[in-house]
């Protein structure tokens, strides 16, 4: 397995009782950082300076970031309050749904190369308030539509792991600059398994929340209705929970919202989860074909629950409904055809077949050609599985797949071009089976790095909760964590020096 080793030692400025090397620094998770703060051994400006400092040394090559934003997080990082649970922590804020103020939003698209937003969303607004400093934007494909991060205007984000292959998405940028140690977490959202997917490919811990968890307004109520959460990828298990505590709970107005917890999701971390029921599978929904690495680093999941006393059982029957296809397929084309009309109303201007990808433009095209109730009928279909597998789940406390089909695959493998403008749609379901279905039922999902290739390449495992119970997998999660602990990994890349 190869393990990168920090290289630069460049430091940032002397302050309080010791000074860190930049890469020493960088790979500490955001509770560590904040600790630091609190104790007066790091200032908030020398974080986001090492932070940038990073940026700048390996982005270059990795693409994870798209928009910097340091003058704006040099300003924030001057004027911090010692009391917020995040102060001072360096933050990317993935380009796509979320707004901030002032700050161009694209959505990977060169349609919306000069959108600039007038407000911050809630959940900016959040982040904001819990500390955090966000000095860019990260990259990710044009409006979210592909499990990868290559979109044409901006160019691929690679895979700090292995340039050559994908960082997965479409939260890749934020997977990939967490991975690399630019941040030590980063926003993303996930429709269809954009956190959970590139947390798999980069080796760095991506949960899901439960539908509602966090809110999507000021503009939205829900996206896709219902099928987009909004949450972040983590170096280690505690920063998730804590940053769910910061950000989750109803905003005014929101239709719906999940049960609040009983107690704060960080104190589940290092709660015992008691003896759990884990139903597993190897088996994709659909018949698709899953990897070897895969099928073993799910059974080696498996393996690691039962030793820390869980009772694990092949649930092979019960974990592969039929997803109804076509209904997916008929939300998600209608949601390309939402999504020209948004930006159309919010612009003055429609998008054309010069200014959107292949893709894009065809998912327009097949959603504007369904109906008001095609779109009914489907969500009512969609609806009706998510009730299926909640009776199908009940028995289980957990369920444990693989979060993926593949480990990471070459870049350029989801190309769509003007002749084959669905290739790379089609080619999603082979890559990523798995982890629609939490987004259909609106369950909590997690992507944890247990496992690693012999090719060096990391490859998660997915765990899922009843709808509601984030405790649960944070328990859970804490127990993995500690026994397979993942924090110590360094991709190749991330010793890059300047050159």
């Amino acid at each position: 397995m190869r393990v990168g080793r920090s290289g630069s030692r460049s430091r940032i400025p002397a302050h309080g009782a010791k000074t860190m090397a930049t890469d020493e620094l960088a790979y500490l998770d955001a509770t560590s950082q904040a600790e630091l703060v609190r104790r007066q051994e790091v200032k908030p400006t020398e974080l986001v300076e090492a932070a940038i400092e990073r940026v700048e040394r390996l982005n270059g090559e990795l693409n994870a970031v798209i928009t910097p934003m340091f003058e704006l997080a040099r300003e924030a990082a001057a004027d911090r309050d010692n009391d917020k649970p995040f102060n001072g922590i360096p933050f990317l804020l993935k380009d796509l749904v979320a707004e901030y103020a002032g700050v161009r939003l694209s959505e990977g698209s060169a349609y919306l190369a000069d959108f600039i937003p007038e407000q911050d969303s809630e959940l900016v607004i959040r982040l904001k308030k819990s500390g955090l400093v966000i000095i860019g934007k990260s990259n990710t494909c044009e409006f979210g539509l592909l499990p990868v991060t290559e979109p044409s205007f901006f160019g691929p984000t690679r895979n700090p792991w292995d340039m050559e292959l994908t960082a997965g998405g479409s939260s890749g940028g934020s997977a990939a600059a967490v991975a690399a140690g630019l941040v030590p977490m980063a926003h993303g959202n996930d429709g269809g398994g954009s956190i959970r997917i590139p947390a798999s490919c980069c080796g760095v811990f991506g949960l899901k929340p439960s539908r509602g968890r966090n809110p999507l307004g000021p503009l939205f109520g829900d996206t896709l209705s219902g099928l987009v959460a909004e949450h972040a990828l983590t170096r280690s298990v505690r920063d998730s929970a804590a940053l769910l505590d910061a950000t989750s709970g109803p905003d005014l107005g929101d239709p719906y919202w999940t049960p609040p917890p009983s107690r704060p999701f960080l104190q589940e971390v290092s709660t015992a989860p008691g003896c759990l029921r884990i139903g597993y599978t190897t088996k994709a929904p659909g018949g698709a074909k899953v990897s070897p690495e895969c099928i073993e680093a799910v059974t080696d999941a498996a393996k690691l629950c039962e030793e820390l006393g869980h009772t694990i059982e092949v649930a092979d029957a019960a974990l592969n409904p039929d997803i109804p296809i076509d209904a997916l397929d008929v939300l998600w084309c209608g949601a390309a055809a939402w999504v020209a009309e948004h930006w159309t109303r919010r612009t003055g201007r429609p998008p054309s077949s010069e200014n959107v990808e292949p893709l894009t433009w065809t998912l327009i095209g097949k959603g504007r050609q369904y109906s008001a109730g095609d779109y009914m009928l489907a969500v009512e279909d969609l609806q009706r599985f998510a009730r299926e597998v909640a009776r199908r789940f009940d028995p289980y406390d957990v369920c444990l797949r693989p979060t993926l089909a593949e480990p990471p695959i070459p870049l350029g493998s989801f190309e769509c071009t003007p002749e084959e403008p669905l290739r790379g749609w089609i080619r999603a379901g082979d890559f990523a089976p798995f982890s629609c279905i939490e987004n259909i039922t609106g369950q909590p999902a997690m992507s944890v790095p247990l496992y690693w290739s012999d090719e060096g390449l990391p490859i998660g495992s997915q765990f899922s909760a009843k709808y509601g119970d984030e405790a649960t997998l944070f328990r859970l999660a804490g127990r993995l964590e500690e026994a397979r602990p993942w924090i110590h990994r360094r991709p190749p890349m991330a010793a890059k020096t300047v050159s």
